[in-house]
């Protein structure tokens, strides 16, 4: 392949990772399958720099249907009902378009809650900014920021029809840079019913669609 290293800084691939692929195919790859281990090990999609640290949380229980693997974590609750939830960060989007960024935030639980078999029933959020206080372009650009942010959080809620029933909100300088935007999403299920995201077979179709950033 040619230019090697400007191919994996454009897919944000280390060649620790390259090495990695080229061990799971057994050959080298060609761009499509560059794109596609570049948006799944992507830090939207596989958390690169935090999984971990969200390794040390349990996830095995009696009563856990399904942890980490799908696109909701499912909890038998008792008479063969189950809770499925998903909690998401949107931090950078939310910084750069502060609605759109919650907004789809939102949405994104709210979709892989629904297509594990569930109903959304509720919303919550734990939400981060900087200095909101002082008469600056950086306190001016933080109530901006949180203007944003909590119209995107209600508004695709509202459309949904799912309620924000609870969250909280901190603010500190150290949030100047970068804020926090992190939702969740509970929904209700029948235990026998969960719906998982699993294809096999050999000789399927994939199809790879979305933007250039991985959304």
């Amino acid at each position: 392949m040619e230019n090697l290293d400007a191919v994996l800084k454009k897919h944000k691939l280390t060649k620790d990772e390259y090495e990695n692929i080229l061990n799971i195919l057994g050959r080298e790859p060609n761009m499509l399958e560059i794109g596609i281990f570049s948006s799944m090990w992507s830090e939207h999609c596989s958390y690169k720099s935090s999984k971990k640290y969200l390794n040390g949380f349990p996830t095995k229980a009696p009563w856990v249907i399904q942890g980490p693997g799908e696109n909701a974590g499912v909890i038998d609750v008792g008479d063969g009902m189950a809770a499925v939830f998903k909690m998401e960060s949107h931090n950078h989007p939310s910084f750069i378009e502060p609605y759109q960024g919650a907004a789809t935030g939102v949405g994104g639980i709210l979709r892989d809650v629904f297509t594990m078999g569930a109903r959304p029933v509720a919303n919550m959020n734990s939400l981060r900014f900087g200095n909101v206080t002082n008469n600056d372009d950086i306190s001016h650009h933080q109530r901006y920021l949180v203007r944003g942010v909590v119209a995107g959080i209600g508004g695709y809620g509202n459309c949904m029809g799912v309620p924000t029933i609870g969250g909280e909100t901190f603010f500190d300088e150290s949030y100047n840079g970068n804020i926090l935007v992190n939702a969740f999403t509970l929904g209700l299920a029948k235990s026998d019913e969960i719906f998982y995201g699993r294809a096999e077979g050999i000789g399927n179709p994939v199809v790879l669609c979305g933007f250039k950033n991985g959304s």
